[in-house]
């Protein structure tokens, strides 16, 4: 039998729950789970997270900041791998991108999901651009 998975618009989830999909995600390699206090602002600053739960338990969640009307930055999206391959990271878009409407979803890809996002119907942008260090930028 399968088991059911829930998904919910979260505004209070727990930071240690959140903590262990990114590591057993493997999106831990990307984030910052040496450092509890950034990983707790983290949630709570985020203004739309979205879970995936089977009985009870998170096994992914889609981590968003968004306006709801212009731009809804997707910025972490993590499935447990034991959970991966069952269509809950799209599920995960999918209301991401339904809640949000019509504000246009962004994401930034894990370099070993790049393949990933164009087959589900997302379109490539090749125009993004970071800053991690104030002092890099060029006056």
């Amino acid at each position: 039998m399968t088991e059911e998975i829930i998904y919910s618009v979260e505004d209070n989830l727990e930071t240690r729950e959140f903590l262990e999909v990114l590591i057993e995600s493997s999106l831990g390699e990307r984030r910052p789970i040496d450092d509890f206090g950034r990983i707790e602002k983290m949630v709570r600053n985020a203004n739309l997270i979205i879970t995936a739960r089977s009985n009870g338990k998170l096994v992914g969640i889609a981590r968003s900041i968004t306006d709801f009307t212009y731009c809804t930055y997707l910025s972490d999206l993590a499935v447990k791998c034991s959970y991966q391959k069952m269509g809950i990271g799209k599920e995960l878009i999918r209301l991401t991108k339904r809640i949000s409407e019509p504000a246009k979803l962004i994401l930034l890809s894990a370099p070993a999901a790049t393949d990933y996002y164009p087959k589900i119907g997302m379109t490539k942008h090749n125009h993004c651009f970071t800053l991690d260090d104030v002092r890099s930028l060029k006056l």
